[in-house]
C-alpha cells in the first residue's frame, strides 16, 4: 500500500517511471472493479473488461490530481469506470436511434435499449442526488459501482462507518424513488 501511494505521489510530481511501475501494483484491483461493473452489463456488451481497465487507467494517469493514497486512486478509478460505461451506453442508445446501424434481433434490441436506458437513467438520478448531497452520491458510486465495502468506502471518503451506512440507506431510498417515476 505504501509503495502504491509513493508511486502515485511521484507520478503526480512528473515521474513517468513511477507511473510505468504503478500498473502492475494496481492492475488486479482495477480488474476486480471492472469485473464488478461488467457483471451488471448485458452479456453481449461490446466493451470488454480489459478495454474498460485500459481506458480507465489512461484517464487516471492523465488526471491532474494530487493523489492522497491508494484508496483515493481507486475511488476515482471507480468513478471513471462508471463514466466510461455511461458514455458507452449513451453512444449505444444514440446509435439505436439512427446512428451506426447493425442488424440485431427484436429481442436483443429491446434488451440493449432497456439496459442502456437503465444505466443512463441511473446516471441521471445520481447526478440529481449529487446536486442535493455530494457525499451520498459518492457513497453510491463506490458501493454500487465500485463494489467497495462499508469499511473501504469510509476509508476512501474519510468518514465514519456509521456515516457511510446512513448515507447508503438514504441514497438508496432517493434513487429508488427517482427510478420508480
Amino acid at each position: 500500500m505504501i509503495e502504491v501511494t509513493q508511486l502515485l505521489i511521484n507520478g503526480c510530481n512528473g515521474d513517468q517511471a513511477a507511473l510505468d511501475q504503478l500498473m502492475p501494483f494496481v492492475h488486479d484491483e482495477l480488474r476486480r472493479l471492472a469485473r464488478h461493473y461488467m457483471q451488471r452489463e448485458r452479456p453481449n456488451h461490446t466493451l470488454q473488461t480489459t478495454a474498460l481497465i485500459n481506458e480507465a487507467y489512461l484517464r487516471l494517469v492523465d488526471q491532474h490530481v494530487s493523489w492522497q493514497n491508494r484508496a483515493h486512486f481507486f475511488g476515482i478509478a471507480a468513478r471513471l469506470m462508471r463514466q466510461i460505461l455511461v458514455e458507452h451506453a449513451r453512444a449505444r442508445h444514440a446509435a439505436k436511434r439512427g446512428g451506426a446501424q447493425t442488424p440485431v434481433s427484436l429481442a436483443e434490441a429491446a434488451q440493449v435499449g432497456s439496459r442502456a436506458a437503465d444505466l443512463v437513467a441511473l446516471d441521471d438520478a445520481l447526478h440529481s442526488l449529487a446536486l442535493l448531497n455530494q457525499q451520498q452520491s459518492r457513497v453510491v458510486e463506490l458501493r454500487f459501482f465500485g463494489g467497495l465495502t462499508i469499511a473501504e468506502t469510509a476509508e476512501v471518503l474519510g468518514i465514519s462507518h456509521a456515516t457511510v451506512e446512513r448515507n447508503w440507506q438514504v441514497a438508496r431510498a432517493f434513487l429508488h424513488r427517482e427510478l420508480s417515476r
